[in-house]
């Protein structure tokens, strides 16, 4: 295992901007969960209408006694694989979410995960079956920060812990509650913003929400998104990094041809927005379509994480290739503000893909 008292170190060196320092590496949240972990997965089950949402209520009934025992072995396997990879902020893979955005939901007053309704979804990229907002969102006690405990216990490197956001949330799901979906987003946030104080309550220091939905709708982020992400952070400590993930959407299922993703122009209409919150770290997709280098100048005090591997395609990235991308957007964006990741989770990856592409991405990341 890694030393994670000198990878604390090269984040202060790193903020500060002292040279020569190599390039800071991350996960995003998901990592392909080992072959024993019984969970129904969205990755593994596709986007249709009996997954995640009802096979999940069908595995409540028949889960092993040892679940947790299971779950923590897992964990402890991917967070292992992510230091001995050389990724110095990892994330717990979340291995207990059958689904990143429905697992917070299920702790939250006001979903019925029963009584599911159909919806096109993500700028009509794909239909499925919802859970239904039938009543007022409230949070119950946190869930997160015993994930996270778990995992930061196994590792001295800071843990990463992601969770969704509003907008990402009412488009994931159907509100049948709220008057607007301006209303749900602030109900959405004020609970949200229980989760990610307790988990600074409980020593975490990253702390990732994911828009990826920003990137479709850019209009409504910025015309409601951002006061909902900012609700989200309130009160959290200076000493914790605040991360905005926006990717442009998942396919269907890995190695998809010309799947549905948001407009590349939306980075640069939400680049002001970005600059002007609170978030210290936005994570932009850039492997699989590349972006405008433009755009990378748009962000004139935020960090990037730049996405340098493809989360669905099993082609595996070179070296060189990810390098040469880092060495082009180095030319837009100051050294001291870029940090190296995928462009999103890698829970569509098999496993040994997803290994020799981070090992890939972590070898170009230290040429730099």
């Amino acid at each position: 295992m890694r030393d994670g008292e000198a990878v604390v170190g090269r984040l202060l060196d790193h903020s500060a901007g002292r040279c020569p320092i190599a390039l800071i590496t991350t996960t995003i949240g998901s990592y392909p969960k080992p072959d024993y972990v019984p969970t129904p997965d969205w990755f593994r089950e596709g986007m249709d209408s009996d997954s995640p949402s009802t096979a999940y209520e069908k595995f409540l009934a028949v889960a092993p006694a040892d679940l947790e025992d299971i779950y923590l072995r897992a964990t402890a396997e991917v967070v292992e694989e992510q230091a001995e990879l050389g990724i110095d902020i990892p994330t717990d893979g979340e291995i207990k979410r059958e689904n990143y955005i429905y697992y917070q939901c299920r702790n939250f007053d006001g979903f019925d995960f029963i009584n599911l309704t159909r919806r096109t979804l993500r700028n009509g990229s794909w239909v499925a079956d919802v859970p239904t907002i039938a009543g007022a969102v409230a949070a119950r006690a946190p869930v997160l920060p015993g994930d996270y405990a778990a995992a930061q216990g196994l590792t001295s490197l800071p843990v990463k812990v992601t969770l969704p956001g509003p907008m990402t949330i009412l488009d994931s799901t159907a509100n049948r509650f709220y008057p607007s979906d301006a209303a749900a987003g602030a109900a959405l946030a004020a609970a949200l913003n229980e989760e990610v104080l307790a988990l600074v309550e409980a020593g975490c220091t990253w702390i990732q929400v994911d828009e990826p939905v920003f990137a479709r709708y850019p209009d409504e982020a910025v015309a409601h998104g951002f006061v909902n992400l900012e609700r989200c952070f309130q009160g959290v400590l200076e000493t914790v990094t605040r991360v905005l993930h926006m990717c442009c959407g998942y396919p269907m299922y890995l190695d998809q041809p010309n799947p549905t993703k948001a407009d590349p122009a939306a980075y640069a209409r939400l680049a002001p927005a970005v600059d002007e919150s609170s978030v210290d770290v936005v994570s932009l997709e850039d492997a699989h379509r590349r972006n405008d280098l433009s755009v990378f100048e748009r962000f004139n005090s935020t960090k990037v994480i730049l996405g340098s591997i493809k989360i669905a395609e099993s082609q595996v990235e070179t070296v060189a290739e990810i390098s040469d991308r880092i060495s082009a957007v180095l030319e837009h964006i100051d050294r001291d503000r870029l940090m190296i990741g995928p462009d999103c989770g890698l829970g569509l990856l098999p496993r040994n893909i997803a290994h020799s592409k981070l090992a890939a991405m972590v070898s170009a990341a230290r040429r730099h």
